[in-house]
């Protein structure tokens, strides 16, 4: 076939042997389409040098093309979570991948972030990360989801929850690193994070600790639970509060690695050695995670799978298709803080 001019749509639909609203779609990356024909229509359209009129197909669509990426931070934290910043780079590559642009918005969590985006044309959709006490929140998600708004959050999966979120497995997460640190001789393992239903990754991850404890036969309570949020000051003084205490505990489970490695400047600070005196384990694996002396064990969420899951539910809902909450699995990373044979050697969980 002999092309005159500038490739179109219906030209690709042509040597395909589709239909032009398959090439469309497979050009969109929808699911409806196969493996198979997709690969066919995108190596005709790189043959034909062919290039989407963003343009005009947002306009058809009445839609903009672009993806709102909501960050949600406290007025007086400068610094974004590490976690989230790995989150962003896969939730990068995954619109692009997709073809859409992504716009990046700060919130404040004590504003009415919700109502800017009632009646407003600036996304077809939100990504959520960071929304904080979720038992705050989750008026303004019922919000989001009275007015349409199409929206999907990081975070655990709720029974009636407003909307759709994707999230680790926070409970087995827990667990897997308790059966670690039992495994590794420990018997009073503390936990430092707020283990309430205002924060109910770490509710969950304290529950998977609790499990695994009770199976051992051993019993966890308030004594070796100290409340803190995702910050290196906060896991310093939660350690603190827990050495002011004078319970003894020979292990701790922190709820997010900044946690963790605040508490093991306090546990220096107090002539204590990690993991000889107290095992140290946090949840996340940022990147200075294996940077720390000694390295830090802790459960790695998988922000490249996290991110691609993200997007891809979120344009699902934007192209009318059912969706549901999901759940990543975990896995163990484990190093020095809690007496692991060597840095190198990650060991997956059950």
């Amino acid at each position: 076939m002999t092309i005159k001019g500038k490739p179109t749509s219906l030209d690709i639909a042509h040597l395909a042997g589709v239909s032009q609203p398959t090439v469309s779609r497979a050009l969109r990356g929808h699911p409806s389409v196969s493996r198979d024909t997709r690969e066919r229509i995108l190596a005709i359209a790189r043959e034909l040098n062919y290039k989407v009129d963003k343009n005009a197909s947002n306009l058809r669509c009445q839609q903009s093309g672009t993806l709102a990426l909501l960050f949600f931070e406290e007025p007086a934290d400068d610094a974004i979570n590490p976690f989230f910043l790995s989150m962003l780079g896969a939730i990068t590559r995954a619109c692009a991948l997709r073809g859409y642009d992504l716009l990046i918005s700060f919130q404040q969590l004590s504003s009415d972030w919700h109502a800017d985006y009632e009646d407003s044309h600036k996304a077809d959709g939100l990504l959520l990360l960071g929304y904080g006490d979720y038992l705050q929140a989750r008026d303004q998600l019922q919000q989001l989801v009275e007015q349409g708004t199409r929206f999907v959050r990081w975070g655990a999966a709720l029974p009636g929850q407003p909307g759709v979120s994707i999230g680790s497995d926070n409970f087995q997460g827990g667990r897997a690193m308790a059966e670690h640190l039992l495994a590794q001789g420990r018997r009073r393992i503390a936990f430092l994070g707020d283990a309430s239903a205002r924060y109910p990754e770490f509710q969950e991850r304290h529950r998977g600790l609790a499990a695994a404890l009770a199976e051992a036969g051993l019993a966890t309570g308030p004594a070796l639970q100290v409340d803190a949020v995702t910050s290196e000051q906060s896991g310093f003084e939660a350690a603190r509060a827990l050495l002011a205490r004078g319970t003894p505990f020979d292990a701790i489970f922190a709820g997010s690695d900044l946690i963790a490695i605040g508490a093991m400047k306090a546990l220096h600070e107090h002539g204590l050695r990690v993991p000889d005196d107290v095992a140290v384990a946090g949840f996340d694996d940022i990147p200075l995670a294996a940077f720390v002396t000694p390295g830090l064990s802790t459960v790695q969420q998988d922000t490249r799978q996290a991110g691609a899951l993200l997007v891809d539910t979120l344009i699902a809902q934007i192209e009318g298709a059912p969706v549901e909450s999901r759940t990543i699995p975990g896995r163990l990373v484990l190093r020095g803080s809690t007496g692991a044979l060597s840095p190198a050697q990650p060991r997956a969980s059950r």
